[in-house]
């Protein structure tokens, strides 16, 4: 057997046993049309917010894998600014932000285009504006025409987890799966999206910026599969949450004779998390909505409407007029009149857990 799977002939054709990912990819296909669905009953600004802090998540751990912390208001700021929504506390953004923002708005919101070398190169250009990765100076915008190994550990006792694909092959392998992303019309996109991170991630194109460039990919695919650019899942998070798991399956994989159902397995069942990771935090959303729409005419002040909020956001910790007269930045007397206000609209209640203080919490509705 080949050392690396690309070593092998014609090693682009995958097989995987169908029987093992069957089941598997009928409970992703189910919670997406699921999903999509609430998202769809949802007003045009939570479905805004819920895309906001989708891709803002997505953009914020994939550059985490990589072992690099992007600051979240200012990835979430570079967003909203692009697409247009108006919201407080907008933060400016350093320029490598700014970089990965726009890579990952334009495989999500431009996801029927097809991809090209050009394509790439501007994504890559965007992750690299200063031509360097770190301390280092690297090739930006073009194929990679060093040798590239993935090693880990001090110097002197490197250990090297993967040879990739040589250099002088690079034009032609990238051909090949460019040719194939763009013409493949028979595979579900699901499934598609599964193998072209694999693909990706084996050839290994750059001198850096793989991995996120593989999973800017897996999300324009899996955007694709839901024909939808509001995101309400994030890969990546999950994907951090399992890293161990990640490159231990990738490793096992890049040496298989062409038989991938082990990535395929594992891709579809952290997509399944993702999934299902949503689905809960998606109940605070149609939580909230559903409130906020029984309520539409309710007369409410400014400073009810931001503790309501909060509160059904998942305020953390016991409502008390103290802290409504902290956060509201008003007298405890206001706070109390506020409160009192809303328990006799019956929006909130005393809570019977008693206790020395006078403690509120939302009414059901």
């Amino acid at each position: 057997m080949a050392k690396y799977i690309y070593q092998e002939e014609n090693w682009t054709d995958f097989k995987w046993d169908e029987k093992k990912i069957n089941v598997l990819f009928g409970e992703v296909r189910n919670l997406q049309g699921k999903i999509s669905g609430q998202m769809n009953s949802l007003g045009f600004s939570s479905k805004k917010e819920a895309t906001l802090k989708t891709l803002t998540l997505d953009v914020v751990k994939s550059s985490e894998i990589e072992g690099e912390q992007l600051n979240y208001q200012q990835v979430r700021s570079s967003i909203a600014r692009r697409l247009g929504m108006d919201i407080s506390g907008l933060v400016s953004s350093d320029r490598n932000v700014e970089g990965v923002v726009e890579m990952m708005l334009d495989a999500t919101r431009n996801y029927e285009k097809p991809l090209t070398n050009e394509r790439l190169f501007g994504w890559h250009s965007a992750l690299f504006p200063t031509g360097y990765s770190g301390l280092y100076k690297i090739e930006v915008a073009r194929y990679r025409s060093g040798e590239m190994q993935v090693v880990s550990g001090a110097m002197g006792k490197e250990k090297i987890h993967y040879e990739a694909v040589s250099p002088k092959n690079l034009e032609r392998e990238m051909q090949n799966f460019i040719d194939w992303l763009n013409n493949e019309k028979r595979l579900d996109p699901v499934l598609k999206a599964a193998i072209a991170h694999f693909w990706f991630i084996i050839i290994h194109p750059f001198d850096d910026g793989n991995g996120r460039i593989a999973r800017a990919i897996t999300d324009m695919l899996l955007t694709r599969a839901e024909n939808s650019s509001d995101r309400f899942y994030s890969m990546s998070s999950q994907i951090l949450l399992d890293k161990k798991h990640y490159y231990a399956i990738l490793q096992k994989v890049q040496h298989s004779s062409g038989d991938i159902t082990k990535w395929i397995v594992w891709f579809l069942a952290c997509l399944k998390n993702a999934l299902l990771e949503t689905e809960n935090s998606m109940k605070k959303v149609l939580e909230k909505a559903k409130f906020w729409t029984i309520h539409e005419f309710t007369s409410l002040n400014e400073r009810q409407r931001l503790m309501l909020n909060k509160v059904l956001d998942g305020f953390v910790g016991k409502l008390k007029s103290s802290k409504w007269a902290k956060i509201t930045k008003c007298s405890r007397d206001t706070a109390l009149r506020d409160m009192k206000d809303l328990i006799e609209k019956g929006i909130l209640q005393q809570d019977e857990s008693g206790g020395r203080s006078t403690n509120y919490e939302l009414k059901r509705f």
